[in-house]
């Protein structure tokens, strides 16, 4: 794999990604706590698909890993934030056609966000992206109290109010892991993921993902928690070109090679060369 590469974004925020492969270029999207060096299963999913004829763009969101972070870490500076590799992809003359995106968990909210306000995007894949009910204030509600948390002085606070409507053993067995500490170094980036599920909630669904015209496909494991399947529906419903399908994956948790095999197909079917 070719050395880290670095973007800046619009704040001075050094974003840093790793890119692997030649062809049509894919931008992965972690979700809540993931992160490069902390995350080996998107790593093997980018060398995966790299090797299926796609360049691929696995990055550092701001605030974790390599990634500094100037400022503010909200929902715009997270889509600036891919404006800034999709214009560098650009300059370089690699990404006539836009970029794929793949979002996994709330990184899927924030492709969605980022398609939804004109990034250029050629196809999106997202994978159990965790909606709330169409109308609802439930995101607000989660985002302010989180970011009452962030501002106050227990950042274990954060991480264990992110958490606190997982799966309970989740939270615990986070808690006794030596990735704790990980996770709550990186909590104050977590405002982009809850901004990105409350704007979800902002206008009906139709209205604010009806003008995505990508070819979308929409995951959810075969066996999954009761809120995935239908946040898959309601966001499949509301694109005007999107596909739900089931995959075997099982407590939000995917198998590289199996979703790489899933992302090729559907892109092999619908980006151009």
């Amino acid at each position: 794999m070719a050395p880290s590469h670095t973007v800046i974004s619009r704040d001075g925020t050094s974003i840093a990604y790793d890119r692997e492969g030649d062809g049509p270029p894919v931008i992965l999207i972690g979700g809540a706590f993931q992160f490069r060096a902390f995350d080996p299963t998107t790593k093997q999913l980018a060398k995966l698909l790299a090797g299926r004829g796609y360049s691929v763009i696995n990055y550092d969101r701001r605030g974790r890993g390599e990634s500094t972070h100037e400022g503010s870490m909200t929902l715009a500076d997270s889509i600036a934030d891919l404006y800034a590799i999709v214009t560098e992809l650009e300059r370089t003359g690699d990404a006539p056609q836009g970029v794929a995106l793949f979002g996994n968990s709330s990184g899927g909210a924030i492709a969605l966000a980022a398609a939804a306000g004109g990034l250029p995007v050629s196809a999106l894949v997202m994978f159990e992206v965790p909606l709330d009910r169409e109308g609802g204030s439930e995101g607000e509600e989660f985002l302010a109290g989180l970011r009452d948390r962030i501002a106050g002085d227990d950042p274990d606070a954060v991480v264990e109010y992110f958490m606190k409507d997982m799966p309970p053993e989740w939270l615990e067995q986070a808690k006794s892991s030596p990735s704790w500490p990980i996770m709550v170094r990186i909590g104050p980036s977590l405002e982009a993921d809850a901004e990105s599920l409350a704007w979800s909630q902002s206008a009906p669904h139709s209205e604010l993902l009806g003008g995505i015209q990508a070819p979308t496909l929409v995951l959810v494991g075969e066996e999954t928690l009761d809120a995935m399947g239908p946040s898959a529906d309601a966001i499949a419903a509301a694109l005007p070109n999107a596909e739900r399908r089931a995959i075997p994956a099982a407590q939000h948790q995917w198998q590289p090679e199996q979703m790489a095999e899933t992302i090729a197909e559907f892109l092999d079917a619908h980006v151009e060369r």
